[in-house]
């Protein structure tokens, strides 16, 4: 699902140029429950970016469902977004003056659905999440983990191969945590890729295989205890 060689992605920084990635080679199979651990600066927000074509690498390649990524424009990597890719992100992304039910089917908008059926469908996937209740509020009458449930409905309303989770707990007290995470394993469980940055052991641990980022390196690629429970 995700093939990645010789990943190479450098900034300019004044007139020098900060290396991020540095040959990262990493393979993840469709139906996998993989998180990429990393303190700041590792790597990991960069190769997130790449993996989630709103960013693009140096050198090496990288292929999404076996199509090779290169050069693309901003109107192909979004058409590959929409087909392939769902984001969840620390900070929510919701939009203010829109309610639950409107952000869950605002991408479904985007790919040309009728107002009708966006809303019908996107009422679904809050059902998913168990927010059905609470789809005519704005999220600013939502807690953290409302928001946060809302904003995976939103990454599933458009049925993506992919979901791409960046800090998806990283504003959330611990229970609320363990709730996000475990909706994250249900939507792996029905066979969904499922890609989580995070800094936490905690949240790690209970992904299926853990990838370790320093200085732009991968130190470690290994299955966790839930991975050998459920094989």
């Amino acid at each position: 699902m995700i093939e990645i060689k010789n990943l190479h992605k450098s900034y300019p920084i004044g007139k020098d140029s900060l290396h991020v990635l540095k040959g990262i080679d990493l393979h993840i199979r469709e139906g996998e429950f993989v998180s990429i651990m990393g303190s700041s600066g590792s790597g990991k927000s960069t190769l997130l970016n790449i993996v989630g074509l709103l960013d693009e690498h140096d050198e090496g390649d990288y292929y999404l469902n076996g199509q090779l990524i290169k050069n693309l424009n901003e109107k192909k990597a979004a058409i590959l977004r929409n087909k392939f890719l769902g984001f969840v992100f620390q900070s929510f992304n919701l939009i203010s003056y829109k309610t639950a039910l409107e952000n869950v089917a605002l991408p479904l908008y985007y790919k040309g659905v009728s107002r009708r059926e966006r809303l019908k469908t996107a009422m679904e996937y809050l059902d998913k999440v168990g927010l059905k209740d609470w789809a005519n509020h704005l999220p600013s009458e939502l807690s953290g983990g409302q928001k946060q449930r809302v904003a995976i409905a939103r990454a599933l309303v458009t049925k993506p191969k992919v979901v791409l989770a960046d800090e998806p707990t990283g504003a959330l007290d611990s229970t609320t945590t363990d709730s996000v995470m475990d909706l994250l394993k249900d939507i792996n469980d029905e066979g969904m890729t499922v890609f989580v940055i995070t800094h936490e052991e905690e949240v790690a641990a209970q992904t299926k295989r853990v990838v370790r980022l320093k200085d732009g390196v991968i130190i470690s690629d290994e299955l966790t205890k839930k991975a050998t429970q459920s094989a």
